[in-house]
This record gives C-alpha cells, sequence and structure tokens, in this order.
C-alpha cells in the first residue's frame, strides 16, 4: 500500500471532490436529497455519492462524501448551504461564547457520517481504500468566523492576530472535535484519513507555524496514541515552502501536493514521505494530448518511490466524466 511506504507502478489513484457535481449520476442523486446538509446526513445517499466514482472508474481510494463543516454542525452550530453560494454559519465574534465540546451530543449529530462510512466500507471491494477527511481547525475556524466562504479572511486574521488566546480556545476547542470525528471514523472503517487545511496558503510564516500547523501535530499526535496503524495525509494548500515544514513538523504520513508544488523539489525536500498530487484540475476540463502529456510526467516525475496519484485540488463541476477516465488510462498504461 503506497500510504504505507510502498512503491507502486503504476501509482494508485484517486481525486479530491471524485464524487460530485461532474458526473451527471451525483447531480440526479443530489436532485432527490434536497439541501446539500440533508445529502451529507443521509447515509444512505451519501454512501452511494462515495460509490458512484469508484463504480465508474475503479479508483483505488475511496474518499468519504461528506464536509468539512460537519465538525461545527456536530458542535451544535447552524450550518447551510445557500445554493450557488456555498455555506452559510451565523459568524463567531471575539468574547461570544464558543460552541462547547460535548462529546455524547458530538457523537449523536456526526452518527449519520459513521453510518456512511459503516456502509461504504461493507461496499467496496477489498482493494480500494476507504479514506476519511476532516477539515484543518484553521480552515474550519475561518467558515465559523466569516460566516462563510471568504478571500481575505479579515475577520478571522483580526482576532486570531488581535486576541491570539481567545483564538487558541476556538482552535483548540476544534483540534479535540477534530479528533473525535477522525477517530469515529476509523472505528467505524477508515483505512487512512486526510486532514485538509484549504486555507492555510494565507497565513504569514509565524501565523502558519501557531494556526496550521501546531493544531495539525496534536490532531495527528491524537490519532497515532489510539490508532497507530492508520495512515494521515496532510493537505496544506497554498504553503508554498512552508509545506516541509508543515510534513516534518505534524508527524504526516503523507503529504497532498497543489499545482504550485514543483515535483523535483517535493521529491528532495520530503524524502522520507509519501506524496500525493498533483495534476491541475483544470486539465481535466482541457482533455486531450496536453492531458495524457501531464499525467505521464507526474507519473514519470514520482516513479520508484512511494506515491498516491491525485489532483493539486478538487475536481471542478464542468469536467467531462470521460477526461477522468481518460487520465486514470493514461496513468495506468505507464505501468513498469
Amino acid at each position: 500500500m503506497a500510504l504505507r511506504g510502498t512503491a507502486l507502478s503504476p501509482p494508485p489513484v484517486w481525486f479530491m471532490r471524485q464524487a460530485g457535481r461532474y458526473l451527471p449520476e451525483y447531480r440526479a442523486l443530489r436532485a432527490r436529497a434536497g439541501g446539500f446538509m440533508d445529502l451529507c446526513l443521509d447515509p444512505r445517499k451519501a454512501a452511494e455519492a462515495t460509490l458512484q466514482p469508484i463504480r465508474r472508474y475503479a479508483m483505488d481510494g475511496a474518499i468519504l462524501f461528506a464536509d468539512i463543516l460537519i465538525v461545527p454542525y456536530g458542535l451544535g452550530v447552524d450550518v447551510g448551504f445557500r445554493e450557488g453560494e456555498g455555506p452559510a454559519l451565523p459568524p463567531l465574534h471575539p468574547g461570544e461564547r464558543l460552541p462547547d465540546f460535548a462529546p455524547d451530543v458530538f457523537a449523536r449529530r456526526t452518527a449519520p457520517v459513521m453510518e456512511t462510512v459503516r456502509t461504504v466500507a461493507a461496499a467496496l471491494p477489498a482493494s480500494t481504500t476507504l479514506i476519511g477527511f476532516a477539515g484543518a481547525p484553521w480552515t474550519v475556524a475561518t467558515y465559523m468566523v466569516e460566516g462563510g466562504s471568504s478571500r481575505e479572511f479579515s475577520a478571522t486574521k483580526r482576532w486570531a492576530y488581535g486576541a491570539p488566546d481567545s483564538f487558541q480556545v476556538l482552535i483548540d476547542r476544534l483540534v479535540e472535535a477534530t479528533v473525535a470525528y477522525l477517530c469515529a471514523q476509523v472505528v467505524a472503517g477508515a483505512e487512512a484519513v486526510q486532514l485538509f487545511d484549504s486555507w492555510a496558503g494565507v497565513l504569514p510564516e509565524e501565523a502558519f507555524r501557531r494556526w496550521s500547523v501546531a493544531p495539525a501535530r496534536a490532531i495527528v499526535a491524537a490519532l497515532k496514541a489510539r490508532h497507530p496503524g492508520v495512515p494521515v495525509i496532510g493537505f496544506p494548500r497554498g504553503a508554498g515552502a512552508g509545506i516541509a515544514e508543515y510534513a516534518a513538523a505534524t508527524g504526516v504520513d503523507a503529504i497532498s501536493l497543489d499545482t504550485s508544488v514543483p515535483l523535483a523539489w517535493a521529491r528532495h525536500a520530503m524524502s522520507e514521505l509519501v506524496l500525493q498530487g498533483n495534476l491541475d484540475p483544470q486539465w481535466l476540463v482541457v482533455g486531450g494530448d496536453g492531458l495524457d502529456a501531464e499525467v505521464a510526467r507526474i507519473r514519470d516525475a514520482m516513479r520508484g518511490r512511494p506515491f498516491v496519484f491525485n489532483l493539486g485540488h478538487g475536481i471542478v463541476p464542468e469536467t467531462p466524466p470521460e477526461n477522468v477516465a481518460r487520465a486514470i488510462a493514461v496513468l495506468r498504461r505507464g505501468n513498469g
């Protein structure tokens, strides 16, 4: 298994957001489900969404269909999604009472996700790895403080920079909840987990160390103490050269590379870790000979070392499904 340090040829493949709006079968499922959170919290439908790309493409990894905002939902936050706009939460302000982490309540509210994990684990072929995930505390905190998506993250940064002690309380609470959430996924059947820090790249160096690296280190340590055999993938998107420090300091088993990370540099700078990535999702939109060449370039650059072929971020909705099949076929033709 590549995530345990074995170099395989061809490398295993899965794609971030491989279950999603680019698939007609997913769009039909979503139309029946109602709201997005309704879909995430319906174990039967969420399991079906997880399995759809496995049936279509025979991916080597199945990523749990859920959302990074399940953790604040588990903490009792009112999480919603507006069609065409994204997530909407009541903005959290400094000085307000923070959501409590009550283990029993959290477990009850997130129980549908664990039922999804169990359903998928029972349905997957033995050769396909079930990957659980959670959002990293910094990224989840940005949604909670901004009240949704943001470009500048102004409110979150003002809190973190201006009142770091109280912001630390929020981060610590999210660390505790994230550990509980990921451990429950493992108990339910997840064989590996990925920690998505989608907005790590907006932090300057020292803030990155405090709000991205340190929480990830705490989560990985707790996971390793309880489930030492489960690989952990870190994804500090946009971290630049800081990704090497993140990899070394957090204790992750694998590091997922965004599209900006040079593969030759990553191979040298993180020689002890499994690498994952980093095809630009737009190549799956463009397709053609250019897609073939880029898939082959990445595959060949990582030949001979533990590697998981993936994207630099998630599949975009306008992706033609046939281009996903083409990329996987090119990857697998490179055996030997």
